[in-house]
């Protein structure tokens, strides 16, 4: 169907409740699909417009009680858009105002015989819908000028624009802008299996190729740093980022047993002493640890009298000393000998240490300082107890260094001070920004200072109704995949103007390689099929030839490393 041959006549609406549009006898029904874009030329402005929902109706209630025969067409065919007619909603997202050139191309497109004025991506003021169209305005498909006048394009050389897919019914690609992307916390959502992994690998390719950040990337499941497998009935791979941008990305792991299983080489260990663990961090996992309010209150009485290093004497403390202890400090003996034994369960963890021979956090900071990209994996420790512990832990300290440097570029005003600006990417968010936890964590800290100290986060989670609310209305960017749940479904839409509308549209993608883009990286609300990741997107990012062997793979990567550091 071209762009220039209208669908139907806008026939009632409001700015609250959208458009219901008539469609013209020639167009099917079945060709409008929940999520589709179309565009409502009115006498001034163009409204770009979102489809929400599809109706049949009938002229007289006569035609439902006697409809006519399956086998007769030729009756079907006269009543079909008299008698009967198709309707859609369409919820109003932008208004295309067109300057005085926008308008002289459009009276010359007139006067060739042309219905649809030609949209002009250079002269076209975007504007927030404050009006609706009159009765009778035309609705057309929208073309490629509409998207890439609302949208962009990837090379544009004014901004960090990358394309994260295209419409469901069109090959043109839709874009965030990076820059506006990493000024504010963003989220990933979707039930279990809908490629939330995916997304998040292409959305931080993205950022790491337009250098629009740093990323400090928390992989619980070890699939975003190196090689990792997607679903599928045949066994296939990926490419993880340190060999994507092997010049630009490293790998720190907490597990290097399971690391050189998989075969990443060049990854750096990364280790964790007691006395970098605060009472704050415990707090975060007293669930997992089953430890009470008294237990935590001890804690800190603990810290008070023996600093840093409280974990390593509370575990050296024998009854007696415990019992001496209380008598002094006025501590409680039951739950300070309670305290003590479920400590014990953190000797697991591979990667805690009584001491450690330097500070492995700092070298982390190191390389983000020097703009590097960290992914910390997990191996074989990536139960929650173990995520959520070194997350907090690593995340925190790094905070307080961006802080600092924050509040120094804030006093000089030198350039040179100014901190890169880094995205923190965390799983199972709902774990660390809960109701219940989201004040005794960095992460939720981090979320309601936005970009105040240039750190922000990249949350991915298929249940962000577990996530506190006034943490997702800090969100920016909602990038979701399908959703089943009622209240996951609502909590998406949490401080969103006109959510009610596209709830039905978040219900209806499909259940692979679609999602739900809105928030402040893109002008208006839309449905994507993500951008694939596979050889041609390795192609598209000037990445070699996907044929290399794993051996290859890490001879190349090193090379490139030595290059980059001047050997």
């Amino acid at each position: 169907m071209q762009s220039e041959t209208p669908l139907g006549s806008v026939i009632q609406g409001s700015l609250s409740q959208g458009l219901e549009v008539r469609l013209h006898p020639n167009v099917l029904v079945e060709d409008m699909r929940v999520g589709k874009f179309l565009v409502v030329q009115g006498r001034r402005s163009r409204f770009f417009c979102m489809l929400t929902d599809v109706v049949l109706g009938t002229a007289s209630p006569r035609i439902l009680a006697n409809p006519p025969d399956p086998s007769n067409t030729f009756l079907q065919d006269v009543l079909a858009g008299s008698g009967t007619y198709g309707t859609i909603s369409l919820s109003p997202m932008l208004m295309f105002t067109p300057t005085e050139d926008a308008a002289e191309n459009r009276k010359s497109a007139k006067t060739k015989g042309k219905n649809q004025p030609v949209a002009n991506t250079n002269a076209v003021e975007l504007l927030p819908v404050k009006t609706i169209p009159s009765h009778f305005s035309q609705a057309y498909d929208a073309s490629e000028h509409d998207f890439r006048a609302v949208f962009g394009w990837e090379d544009d050389p004014h901004r960090r624009n990358f394309s994260i897919g295209q419409p469901i019914d069109m090959d043109v690609p839709i874009c965030i802008d990076l820059d506006r992307f990493v000024e504010r916390s963003n989220g990933v959502f979707g039930k279990s299996g809908t490629g939330k992994s995916f997304l998040t690998r292409l959305l931080l390719s993205g950022i790491i190729r337009k250098r629009a950040a740093v990323n400090l990337i928390f992989d619980m499941h070890s699939e975003y740093g190196w090689e990792a497998t997607c679903e599928g009935k045949q066994f296939s791979t990926v490419k993880g980022l340190r060999q994507l941008f092997p010049g630009q990305v490293q790998i720190f792991t907490l597990d290097p047993a399971s690391t050189q299983r998989r075969g990443v080489r060049d990854a750096q260990d990364l280790f964790i002493s007691y006395d970098q663990i605060e009472v704050e961090d415990l707090m975060l996992v007293r669930g997992e640890l089953n430890l009470s309010e008294a237990s935590l209150e001890n804690a800190i009485i603990l810290r008070n009298e023996f600093g840093k290093h409280w974990i390593s004497r509370l575990m050296a403390m024998t009854n007696e000393e415990i019992q001496e202890f209380c008598e002094v400090k006025m501590g409680s003996k039951s739950s300070i000998m309670a305290l003590q034994r479920k400590l014990t369960r953190l000797d697991d963890l591979k990667y805690l240490r009584q001491t450690c021979p330097h500070n492995y956090v700092n070298q982390v900071l190191e390389a983000l300082e020097a703009g590097q990209h960290v992914v910390v994996e997990f191996g074989s420790q990536s139960n929650m107890l173990s995520y959520m512990l070194a997350t907090n832990i690593i995340a925190r300290r790094i905070h307080a260094s961006y802080v600092h440097k924050a509040e120094r570029f804030l006093q000089s005003k030198n350039p040179s001070d100014r901190p890169h600006p880094l995205v923190i990417t965390i799983e199972e968010a709902h774990r660390f920004l809960d109701s219940a936890t989201v004040r005794q964590t960095i992460f939720g800290t981090i979320a309601r200072e936005m970009r105040k100290y240039f750190v922000t986060l990249l949350v991915v989670d298929q249940r962000p109704s577990g996530i506190d609310n006034e943490v997702m209305s800090q969100v920016g960017t909602r990038i979701t995949a399908l959703l089943n749940d009622e209240k996951d479904i609502e909590a998406i839409f949490t401080g969103v103007s006109g959510g009610q509308a596209l709830r039905s549209v978040l219900a209806k993608l499909d259940s692979k390689q679609q999602a739900l883009v809105l928030g402040h990286a893109v002008p208006m609300p839309v449905v994507v099929r993500t951008r694939p990741y596979n050889a041609q997107f390795y192609a598209e990012i000037g990445d070699r030839d996907w044929s290399h062997t794993p051996d290859d793979e890490v001879l190349l990567a090193a090379q490139a490393a030595k290059a980059d550091l001047g050997f």
